[in-house]
């Protein structure tokens, strides 16, 4: 299996922001942005790895900036990470207002898929050719992010097997809530 640069899957999908995809309060909804990192993702992993991919998670969504109706958005798409049969892919989302002529950066996110085979198995996917200082330093962030991840899922199983009521209602008090147990 020959490795494969990132540069070689990327994907770029735009799209037209138009009035059904506005939420209440007329801005594009975020759903409607997930969908479209979803199928873009997607899109990228399957070109790498040859194989139908599925999301496995998705790491932070931050909604930078609101879309509008009428904007063209383009998301890219790009592997920054392969494991034995996961890939992580990176998405940049951008805004174009073109009666306006501006551009915007509206979101950044992380998907996590793996590859299957024929049989619904995992499938093996080609090693990620590094060739810039900048494809090494996504493919070490990326590692980074999921042993936080990891961090993260262990304290708060750690929190579920060691949870004192007491203590925790105490430290409660400060935050904006009641308790009515």
């Amino acid at each position: 299996m020959h490795a494969r640069r990132p540069q070689d899957s990327d994907t770029v999908i735009t799209e037209l922001m138009i009035p059904s995809y506005a939420n209440f309060g007329g801005k594009i909804h975020g759903g409607m942005l997930l969908s479209l990192m979803d199928k873009v993702a997607y899109a990228c992993a399957t070109k790498h790895a040859g194989n139908y991919c599925v999301t496995v998670s998705v790491d932070t969504v931050d909604f930078l900036q609101p879309v509008e109706v009428g904007d063209l958005v383009s998301l890219m798409a790009r592997v920054n990470y392969v494991g034995n049969s996961s890939l992580v892919i990176g998405i940049k989302v951008i805004t174009e207002n073109v009666k306006k002529r501006t551009v915007k950066h509206t979101n950044t996110s992380y998907f996590t898929m793996v590859a299957k085979n024929d049989n619904n198995k995992l499938a093996k996917v080609p090693p990620l050719l590094l060739t810039t200082q900048e494809e090494v330093r996504r493919f070490a962030e990326s590692i980074l992010r999921k042993e936080l991840k990891d961090y993260h899922r262990k304290k708060m199983d750690e929190n579920k097997s060691h949870f004192d009521l007491s203590e925790k209602l105490d430290e409660l008090g400060k935050y904006n809530c009641e308790i009515r147990l």
